[in-house]
């Protein structure tokens, strides 16, 4: 039977993985982590809303009933397309005749790969542990301070990126200096200062203008500054740089810019800026039909000629078409090309505000904030996972008390 190799274990490589659950195939599916991540809400393991298990599930567990399935932990090293080869890490081979690439992206800092331990990014758990770790620390050690200049500079929060995330972690840590003042002696945790840094016209560049406004009109109501058209141009330990403005900050959150896995660089094909492997129509690579790229590794414009958003119905709808693809190909049929469905964006913005464009259907406020609340909620893998972030929102809701404000990760 052909052996078909799925690299990562994301939404979009288990969209492909499950389409293929019943083809007469050996299917294996590698990713450098035993589990799938739902990113989405990784930013709420950050501000210590949920638990890394409340958004995360074992591959495993998700393929258990696919008999024809086998999951490998490693990390992917180098991928030879004339040979159909894959080398991991430990040097270990696997062959294949068909591929679907679907790694996804890391963080970039532009070529400042010296601001990383200074900004930090989030991608992982381990990512939004560390990030918790900050955070956390930073309310602790600015009641512990004395000196008032010192103590602003801890509660001051800048957040270098104006998308979906960068929004939703921004409101949250307001969020959190509201709800928490009553829990310090030495500070008032309303002082904080949180700083939203945009290098863009605009913050959440692919949301209609109103839907900007709400969301800019929500994020100001938290008394959250925002600063369009401003470009990082230095990040250091004690805070940031833009322009001729120096902003000191005891802690710095970098929201913005990805880049393509390396992995994608061993291809030996084209690749866009930042690192997406150029792919056809039918996000197969050029010259080689049996191999595919789908999700946010792949550059693919879409019907208004502007790349495809890096979200996850982009990567499962890239997933299922790439499986059906190789279905055809097996079939000795024609492949035909692939089309994305936008069925909207959302974004939270803080307790009881979102913003959603659902087809055309545009909102804001409490009614896009319980659409939000329930489509994550249902897109969770596991009556386990739904049923805990459930309780877990509700209770956090009602008693303005996050459950896991836990200081546990070490930095390294």
């Amino acid at each position: 039977m052909p052996h078909v190799v799925i690299i990562g274990g994301g939404f979009g490589g288990l969209s492909a993985a499950k389409a293929l659950r019943k083809a007469p195939i050996r299917l294996t599916v590698i990713d450098r982590h035993n589990h799938h991540l739902f990113q989405p809400l990784l930013y709420q393991v950050a501000t210590a809303t949920l638990s890394p298990g409340d958004i995360a599930s074992p591959i495993r567990w998700i393929l258990r009933h696919q008999g024809n399935t086998r999951v490998l932990l490693g990390e992917v090293c180098s991928i030879d397309l004339n040979a159909k080869r894959i080398t991991l890490e430990d040097g270990a081979v696997i062959e294949y005749d068909y591929l679907i690439l679907a790694t996804g992206t890391s963080h970039t800092y532009f070529g400042h790969d010296e601001w990383a331990p200074h900004a930090p990014a989030l991608k992982t758990l381990e990512d939004a542990l560390a990030m918790r770790r900050r955070i956390l620390v930073a309310f602790e050690q600015a009641e512990r301070e004395t000196d008032p200049a010192r103590q602003q500079r801890l509660l001051t929060f800048v957040l270098v990126g104006g998308g979906p995330t960068g929004v939703e972690l921004a409101g949250t840590l307001a969020e959190i200096a509201r709800q928490t003042r009553a829990e310090f002696r030495n500070i008032d945790t309303r002082i904080t200062r949180i700083v939203l840094v945009e290098a863009g016209p605009t913050i959440l560049a692919n949301f209609a203008p109103q839907l900007r406004d709400a969301a800019r009109r929500s994020l100001q109501r938290l008394r959250i500054e925002i600063r369009e058209n401003t470009r990082v141009t230095m990040v250091d330990a004690n805070g940031v740089v833009f322009g001729n403005e120096r902003l000191d900050a005891g802690t710095v959150l970098w929201t913005a810019g990805v880049a393509a896995s390396p992995v994608s660089a061993t291809l030996g094909v084209p690749c866009d800026r930042a690192g997406r492997v150029v792919i056809e129509k039918d996000l197969s690579i050029p010259g080689h039909p049996e191999a595919f790229v789908i999700g946010d590794a792949a550059a693919f414009l879409g019907a208004d000629g502007h790349q495809l958003p890096g979200v996850a119905q982009v990567a499962i709808q890239g997933g299922v078409h790439a499986a059906q693809t190789i279905l055809r190909r097996m079939r000795t049929e024609a492949s035909r090309p692939f089309v994305y469905h936008d069925r909207g964006s959302m974004a939270i913005v803080g307790r009881g505000s979102a913003i959603a464009d659902i087809r055309g259907l545009r909102i804001s406020g409490p009614i896009a904030w319980l659409a939000w609340l329930f489509l994550h909620i249902f897109e969770l893998i596991g009556f386990r996972s739904r049923f805990v972030v459930m309780i877990e929102w509700a209770a956090a809701y009602f008693t303005r008390q996050r459950s896991v404000r836990l200081i546990t990760y070490q930095d390294h």
